[in-house]
C-alpha cells in the first residue's frame, strides 16, 4: 500500500504537531506515531519552557546562561535564534489553545514564571507541573481539526526512502519518505512524500533508568544514521538528576522545580551533600548535580538519595506540584511529610541528527527537529526547559524553509513494495529479545554518567556482537514492533558508544575518568558520517 502526501511528518509530540500546524495551509500532511498521538516525551515534561517574558529579565542573559550550560559546544547563532524568538512562539501557543499559569501583580494578570537550575532568574513558563500534557492537548485538538492534517496512530518508522530504495539511477542523496510498519495490521506500508522530517523525540529506552515514555527508541536517528545522514555528540545524554526510585520504566520524574522552589538533597544519613560538591548547591546545572548524586550513592553503596521538600509550607508545596503531589499519593509517598526517593535517569539527549538553522539534514528534503536534531542549541549540557522552546523555534524556521523546499520537488519515482518475506522462530526471539536488557544494562554501566576508556571498549565489543545478532535475526523475520525496537536501540547504542569513545576529555555531560579535565582540542562537536561504523551494509 502507498500513501502520498507533501509533507511527511515522523512524530507527534511537540516539535512535529507544530510544524505540521505551520505548513499544513500549503499542502497535505501525515502524521506518524507509534502509539496514541498524545504519546511523546512533551506528554511527560513538568517543568516548562524557559523564555524571555518576564520585564526583569534580558535576552542576553538568557542567552549567556545557555551558552556557560553548554560548556563551550553550542553554536551562538543557534542559541540567539532560539532566545530571540522565544517569546514569539510562546504567544503562538497561547493563540493555539495552550493555558499557562499565571498570577496578579501590581493589578495586572501575568504569566507566572518559575526557576530551575543554570537560570538566573524567573523565566519558565508552565502550567503548574504538567506543562507537557497542557502543550501536547492543544496541539493534538489542533490538528485533530485541520482538514489537511491526517494522524496515523501505531505507526511506526522502518526505514527512509533515499536512492538505496528507490528505482531512478538520477536520484543521489535525496529521502522521498519512508517504509512504515502499521502495528495493528502488521503490514509495511510506503509513505511518499516530497518532504520528510524526522521528529521522533529521544532515545531514553537505551539506557536501564529513563524517564523517557516507552516508544522513546532512537529510531529516527538511527534510521537516519542507515540513509546516512550526519550525526554527532551522542556522547551528551543528559541525565536527570531527581527520577523517582522505582523498577518502573519510564521512571516518574521529580521535575527541577521542585529544588528550585526550595527543596534540598539529603543522602540516606540526612546529611545535605550537594555544597560539597557545587557552591550553586541543588540549584547547579544538571551535569554536576547528577554526578554529586552519582558519587555520593558510589560513597555510601546506596541505592539512591533523597530530595527533601518538607521544610516548605505544605499547602504551597501541593499548589505548586498538583501531578507529582498526586502520583507520590498514589505510590503510598507524602512528599510534605516525608523525603523523597531519588535517582538520576537517562533524560534527554543533546547530539543527534546535525541539521542547520532550518532544519535541513545533510540529505536533501529531510529534516529533523526536536530532541532527535542537533541544531548546536545544547552543547554539551542542556539547559533546563530549553528543550521545548528549541522544539517551538526550530519546528517554526524550518516549516518555513520546507514550504519553499516543497514547491522544487516532485514524486515521480518507483519504489518496491516492502519484501515481507521470512517467518518468525518464537524460540530463537524468546533468546534475542533478551539482547534489549543486556544492551540497556551496559549502557548504564558503562556509558551512563561516568564513563573510561576500559568501560567503553568493554561495552563497544559487547555491542558489536548483539548487532551480529539482530541482524542475522533481522535478515529471516517479518518486521514487528519489538524487532524494529531493538533493532534501533542497539545501533544508537553502538553510536553513543563510538562519540564517547572518540572525546578524550571531560565537558559537560561527558565523563571520563580517565581524562577527566576539559581540553581545549576537543572544543568542537563529535561528527560521525557514514563511514564511521560501516554502516553501508544496509541492515
Amino acid at each position: 500500500m502507498t500513501n502520498t502526501f507533501d509533507y511527511l511528518v515522523i512524530g507527534s509530540g511537540i516539535a512535529g504537531l507544530s510544524f505540521a500546524l505551520d505548513v499544513a495551509d500549503h499542502g497535505s500532511v501525515a502524521i506518524i506515531t507509534k502509539k496514541q498521538d498524545n504519546e511523546s516525551n512533551t506528554n511527560y515534561a513538568q517543568g516548562g519552557i524557559a523564555a524571555v517574558v518576564g520585564q526583569q529579565d534580558r535576552l542576553e542573559w538568557h542567552i549567556e546562561d545557555t551558552l556557560s550550560s553548554g560548556a563551550g559546544l553550542c553554536h551562538r547563532d543557534a542559541v540567539e535564534l532560539l532566545v530571540r524568538t522565544g517569546s514569539e512562539r510562546i504567544e503562538q501557543l497561547r493563540q493555539w489553545g495552550a493555558e499557562f499559569s499565571t498570577t496578579f501583580r501590581e493589578g495586572k494578570l501575568i504569566l507566572e514564571l518559575h526557576r530551575e537550575g543554570g537560570h538566573r532568574i524567573n523565566r519558565i513558563v508552565h502550567r503548574a507541573d504538567f506543562t507537557g500534557q497542557e502543550v501536547e492537548r492543544a496541539l493534538v485538538e489542533r490538528a485533530q481539526n485541520h482538514p489537511n492534517i491526517q494522524l496515523f496512530e501505531h505507526h511506526a518508522l522502518v526505514e527512509l526512502l533515499t536512492q538505496h530504495q528507490v528505482q531512478s539511477p538520477e536520484v543521489h542523496n535525496r529521502c522521498f519518505g519512508a517504509y512504515v510498519y502499521d502495528s495493528v495490521s502488521n503490514y509495511v506500508e510506503t509513505f511518499l512524500a516530497k518532504i520528510t522530517v524526522l521528529a521522533t523525540g529521544g532515545c531514553g529506552q537505551v539506557w536501564r533508568h529513563t524517564t523517557n515514555p516507552a516508544i522513546a527508541t532512537g529510531d529516527g536517528l538511527a534510521a537516519a544514521a542507515r540513509a546516512g545522514a550526519r550525526i554527532a555528540n551522542l556522547e551528551f545524554m543528559q541525565f536527570h538528576p531527581t527520577a523517582l526510585h522505582s523498577h518502573e520504566s519510564p521512571a516518574f520524574l521529580i521535575s527541577e522545580a521542585v529544588r528550585g522552589y526550595g527543596a534540598k538533597l539529603l543522602n540516606r544519613a540526612g546529611e545535605r551533600f550537594m555544597l560539597r560538591y557545587h557552591p550553586d548547591g541543588e540549584l547547579a546545572t544538571r551535569d554536576i548535580v547528577a554526578r554529586a548524586i552519582d558519587a555520593e550513592m558510589k560513597l555510601r553503596g546506596d541505592e539512591f538519595v533523597l530530595l527533601d521538600v518538607t521544610h516548605m509550607p505544605a499547602p504551597e508545596t501541593r499548589e505548586r506540584f498538583p501531578h507529582i503531589d498526586n502520583t507520590l499519593h498514589r505510590l503510598g509517598i507524602n512528599m510534605t511529610e516525608q523525603p523523597i526517593p531519588v535517582v538520576p535517569a537517562a533524560h534527554y539527549m543533546c547530539g543527534g541528527v546535525v541539521t542547520d538553522l532550518h532544519g535541513q539534514t545533510s540529505i536533501a528534503a529531510l529534516f529533523a527537529i526536536g530532541e532527535v536534531a542537533m541544531t548546536g542549541v545544547h552543547g554539551a549540557n542542556r539547559l533546563a526547559s530549553n528543550s521545548l522552546l528549541e522544539a517551538l523555534v526550530f519546528a517554526h524556521t524550518t516549516a518555513a524553509k520546507a514550504i519553499e523546499a516543497c514547491k522544487q520537488f516532485e514524486i515521480n519515482i518507483n519504489v518496491p513494495e516492502w519484501d515481507a518475506g521470512g517467518t518468525i522462530d518464537p524460540e530463537e526471539w524468546i533468546l534475542i529479545s533478551h539482547d534489549r536488557e543486556e544492551i540497556r544494562e551496559l549502557m548504564a554501566d558503562y556509558v551512563g554518567i561516568v564513563k573510561s576508556g576500559l568501560r567503553l571498549e568493554r561495552a563497544r565489543r559487547r555491542i558489536a556482537l548483539i548487532r551480529d545478532e539482530i541482524r542475522e535475526f533481522w535478515k529471516r523475520t517479518t518486521v514487528t514492533l519489538p524487532l524494529l525496537e531493538l533493532r534501533n536501540i542497539a545501533l544508537v547504542g553502538q553510536l553513543a558508544i563510538e562519540c564517547s569513545s572518540r572525546r578524550l576529555e571531560s565537558r559537560g555531560l561527558h565523563y571520563r575518568t580517565d581524562y577527566p579535565a576539559t581540553s581545549p582540542a576537543f572544543a568542537n562537536d563529535t561528527l560521525l558520517d557514514r563511514g564511521a561504523l560501516e554502516l553501508n551494509n544496509r541492515w
